[in-house]
């Protein structure tokens, strides 16, 4: 597609945003046994702080809540801290707390680093000031920390479940051995389990979760939270040469895509995109939200006006036809 207009991720369309305009309401998805239930696409809070700056984050977050988000995914080591502190204020600002799910992670910081007992309850704790919240909805475990037994984790966790400074928790790393091990302890120790799992899993990057990992997400009832949703930018197709790489931004890391695989998968893309009257990235967003157990894909945007292809996707309905041709192109 030769589509001038900005795109999420780096892409969207004139069409994504009638098609938004025109489609059914997008029904909310609950996150694992929890009593969570979301608009069907997460708002990712990376860029902000980082590459967008104070006004721009507001734009995007202030377009989110217009188009029915309710989803916002964050991390205490996000620029520093700095995302979770602009979530917060504009939380303040808009007083609308009540109306979002707020995400976070913690292991990552190298102010708390780790998920020892000590760590992973000042990391919570100092998520919530940043925040400005008296308490987390979904707590991620960013890392695998092998150097904790899951008991120590599980019980720092599930005390701050019975404080009341988190609802729900998930892992973020993990493997489907450390998933089942995880359950086990948290059965043995009579503690929250985990009711989500968020992992880099995209139209061109299904083994690692496609598999065993899928196989324990569904044995486990977690909700399937994809990260790296639109492969920094590829699957939005403006990527299509080596000349399409150095003028953008984030050209570097969508190049490991562009090769004869991942244009015959934007070469399908694009033909979902005209039947549907969409564009690449709701085409992609689509497919993921077909798929078994996910819940909502985390998706960064630069501008605001990106965010009309994004939401598109849960008001987008694929035929088997279509689903079929996406899968056989990226086996």
């Amino acid at each position: 597609m030769n589509d001038p207009a900005p795109r999420a991720d780096g892409g969207a369309s004139p069409a994504a945003g009638s098609a938004l305009a025109t489609a059914p309401v997008a029904v909310p998805r609950r996150i694992g046994p929890s009593d969570l239930r979301v608009f069907p696409v997460a708002l990712s809070g990376t860029v902000f702080g980082w590459t967008a700056d104070g006004p721009t984050t507001t734009a995007i977050l202030d377009r989110f809540v217009e188009l029915d988000g309710t989803f916002i995914d964050t991390a205490d080591s996000y620029a520093g801290g700095r995302s979770e502190i602009m979530i917060g204020n504009w939380m303040r600002e808009k007083r609308n707390r009540d109306r979002l799910t707020i995400a976070t992670k913690v292991g990552k910081s190298p102010d708390h680093p780790g998920l020892s007992a000590p760590a992973v309850r000042a990391a919570v704790e100092a998520s919530m000031r940043r925040l400005r919240v008296d308490h987390i909805d979904l707590l991620f475990l960013h890392i695998d920390d092998a150097s904790v037994s899951f008991d120590e984790t599980l019980l720092a966790v599930d005390e701050l479940i019975r404080a009341g400074h988190v609802r729900y928790f998930g892992g973020s790393d993990h493997t489907g051995d450390r998933l089942l091990e995880a359950r086990i302890a948290s059965g043995q120790l009579g503690v929250a389990h985990m009711v989500a799992l968020q992992k880099h899993y995209n139209l061109v990057h299904r083994d690692e979760y496609e598999g065993d990992l899928a196989r324990v997400a569904g044995q486990l009832d977690l909700g399937v939270m994809p990260r790296f949703a639109l492969a920094a930018g590829f699957l939005t197709g403006k990527y299509r040469s080596r000349a399409d790489l150095e003028r953008e931004r984030r050209g570097a890391e969508a190049s490991r895509y562009l090769n004869r695989r991942g244009l015959r998968i934007v070469g399908a893309l694009d033909r979902v995109a005209d039947e549907t009257g969409t564009s690449v990235a709701t085409a992609a967003l689509a497919w993921l939200l077909s798929r078994p157990r996910v819940v909502a894909p985390v998706v960064s945007v630069s501008a605001p006006e990106q965010l009309d292809a994004v939401m598109a996707a849960p008001r987008t309905s694929l035929t088997r036809h279509q689903l079929t041709e996406l899968d056989r192109v990226s086996e």
